[in-house]
């Protein structure tokens, strides 16, 4: 069976307790040795990329989330004809979350947005703003980094939080696309399913610790479990990796996109349920990494916006259904 997870777990697990700092060292570090460097959307190597994005998520969500961001600004800027600057670490912050949000007004970008990663740690970001994405470079003045607002423990070494920017000057040559070109572009949905790719990593990784707690004893209960957890994830996995193969011709990519991320995220529900049942409190509380790992996905898979996300998908399902 053709699967994005590789038989080993990654190696080179980041140290516990994890911090802002070593997140941020493993990303340059990543970023130096060209790991960051993927194949691009639009080109026939969604599978490979994907492989990669999950080796992330399967080694550390918080710093996969980063990579992530990094390698989906980098395929934006290609599909907008442009090279991100040599060096720089790139976010993408389009976040409008409570009627928070970014607007440029005569070469000027103000407001907050919200949930943005990587916020002391990049160099420059995409941002949505309004109907228009600009590239900003995180060192200009008015760029205001709020991380004391991020206050969960999942995922709370992916350095995210609050951005204000008061007045920031915009050039026009740092606009990209024209109005509704972000949203409207074929890789809009390729860099979905890219994030579900991340978390599919991200139960992987859940399910090698309980694998090892499995291995110096098991009983049916458990074995139940664990069997329930292999079926979800290996079938989330069969689903992206045959998904990787057909999106970018798809007639209608949104519908593979949703299913997939659906998919994920479904699994991640399980794992969520049934990992502490196997394990029982002994690693919840006395592995901080496996406790840490749980967490995290608990935040990170919130991305997908539960019934309304399956609701729109259900929508697409019957008006693509002869």
């Amino acid at each position: 069976m053709t699967s994005l997870l590789s038989a080993e777990p990654p190696a080179e697990p980041l140290p516990v307790p994890r911090t802002v700092e070593g997140v941020a060292a493993g990303l340059r570090a990543l970023l130096a040795n060209g790991a960051l460097e993927l194949p691009l959307p639009g080109h026939g190597g969604l599978a490979r990329r994907w492989t990669a994005l999950a080796a992330y998520g399967r080694r550390d969500l918080a710093l996969a989330r980063l990579a992530e961001g990094h390698t989906d600004a980098v395929a934006i800027l290609d599909e907008a004809g442009r090279k991100p600057e040599p060096g720089s670490l790139y976010g993408v912050w389009a976040a409008k979350s409570g009627g928070t949000g970014a607007v440029l007004d005569d070469g000027r970008l103000s407001g907050t947005v919200r949930f943005c990663s990587g916020l002391t740690t990049l160099d420059r970001a995409l941002v949505a703003a309004g109907d228009r994405l600009v590239e900003v470079d995180l060192s200009a003045a008015g760029v205001q980094r709020h991380p004391e607002v991020w206050q969960a423990l999942g995922m709370d070494a992916s350095d995210s939080g609050d951005v204000v920017f008061d007045s920031v000057r915009v050039a026009a040559d740092s606009v990209i696309g024209p109005p509704g070109w972000y949203v409207e572009r074929p890789g809009f949905v390729f860099g979905g399913t890219g994030v579900a790719a991340v978390w599919l990593g991200g139960v992987a990784g859940v399910l090698d610790v309980v694998r090892e707690v499995l291995r110096e004893k098991a009983d049916e209960h458990q074995l139940a479990h664990f069997g329930a957890l292999h079926t979800a994830i290996a079938a989330a996995d069969a689903l992206l990796a045959a998904t990787a193969g057909v999106l970018e011709d798809a007639p209608d990519p949104a519908v593979l996109n949703d299913t997939c991320r659906a998919s994920v995220e479904h699994a991640a529900r399980e794992v969520l349920d049934r990992a502490p049942r196997i394990t029982g409190p002994a690693p919840l509380c006395h592995d901080r990494g496996f406790a840490q790992r749980l967490a995290d996905l608990q935040v990170f898979v919130r991305q997908h916006h539960g019934e309304r996300d399956l609701a729109a998908l259900g929508r697409r399902v019957l008006e693509v259904t002869p």
